[in-house]
């Protein structure tokens, strides 16, 4: 599958009158790296063809400032985009690139490095199946332990989960057994646990409640409905919402997002995807947060600075502090 990210990008939308958090992106996308693969390891299902051109990772620094989006957080889905995450947030902290085989792939920090990330690591469920099959399910877990406690700007588990739109019924008890492992990984290692969640609500529920959340649970790209989004609140679990909250068709999306107590909320892009309208079906980037903390403010009848402080608050609260 084509990236998706290369093409046209947005304008930089007006600023926030108070800065706000990604706490999803996919930076190894939008950046169309291409990233080493260890032995036996499938393809990435999603990765930049040979004649795309993408923006650097400074584009995405600078127009994410401007907008306001002073936070992010990077997420590695795969075990090639896992390992480079783990290097890329080590290296925007530091100022430094390590010397390991992917220093190649790893965009040149300014040499007083920046604050502005954070990062997790996990496997998409649809990578489970697609693991197992090759007999190296258990090694990349094992893996993806060692990555996420590699660093302190390391914070998250994810996005791990379950995506039964994507994976037929052949994979689920694959696609469960990983999570199911994440789940461990997340509290053995102090670690937040973010949730892909697609057309499996059920059983992400279900799952949870039998192995025990995690202190911090983050469902990514929230898509459940206000039954789902009360449940949630019960258990304490926090919502991210994406620019899939903007589109016309998502008005059950809004009504969750309404009912969804304040300090449980928090705001991401899931760049390159899930662009915001009136951009829908363009590549997008962390500086769009911006439409859909404007939408979200909308929704709840806030104050765009209101929004935007309490969401910031959650963050830190639920990842810790970025400087």
């Amino acid at each position: 599958m084509a990236s998706r990210a290369a093409g046209t990008y947005p304008p930089v939308p007006e600023p926030l009158t108070h800065p706000i958090v990604d706490t999803h992106t996919h930076l190894d996308i939008c950046t169309g790296v291409r990233l080493p693969l260890g032995a036996g390891e499938p393809e990435p299902e999603v990765s930049p063809d040979a004649e795309e051109e993408f923006p650097s990772l400074d584009f995405f620094h600078d127009t994410a400032a401007e907008a306001g989006v002073r936070r992010i957080v990077q997420i590695g889905c795969d075990l090639p985009a896992a390992r480079w995450t783990t290097e890329l947030v080590a290296s925007q902290y530091a100022g430094t690139i390590s010397g390991t085989a992917l220093g190649s792939t790893v965009p040149t920090p300014p040499a007083n490095g920046r604050t502005w990330m954070l990062g997790g690591a996990a496997l998409h469920p649809n990578e489970a199946p697609r693991l197992a099959e090759r007999g190296l399910l258990d090694d990349a877990l094992t893996e993806i332990e060692t990555l996420v406690t590699s660093h302190d700007r390391m914070r998250v588990v994810g996005e791990t989960g379950l995506d039964y739109f994507r994976t037929g019924e052949e994979g689920i008890a694959e696609q469960q057994r990983s999570f199911r492992a994440h789940i461990e990984i997340a509290k053995r290692t102090g670690r937040a646990l973010q949730i892909h969640d697609r057309e499996a609500h059920a059983d992400v529920l279900r799952i949870l409640r039998e192995e025990g959340a995690p202190e911090v649970t983050i469902f990514h790209c929230f898509s459940g409905d206000e039954a789902m989004a009360r449940e949630c609140a019960a258990a304490g679990y926090f919502m991210s919402f994406a620019g899939n909250l903007t589109f016309k068709n998502a008005e059950e999306l809004r009504r969750a997002a309404a009912a969804a107590p304040l300090d449980l909320l928090l705001t991401e892009t899931d760049a390159p995807f899930l662009t915001p309208h009136p951009h829908r079906g363009k590549p997008g980037g962390p500086y769009l947060t911006a439409i859909t903390a404007r939408k979200l403010a909308e929704v709840r009848g806030m104050s765009e600075e209101d929004l935007c402080s309490a969401v910031l608050a959650n963050a830190e609260r639920a990842l810790g502090s970025w400087d």
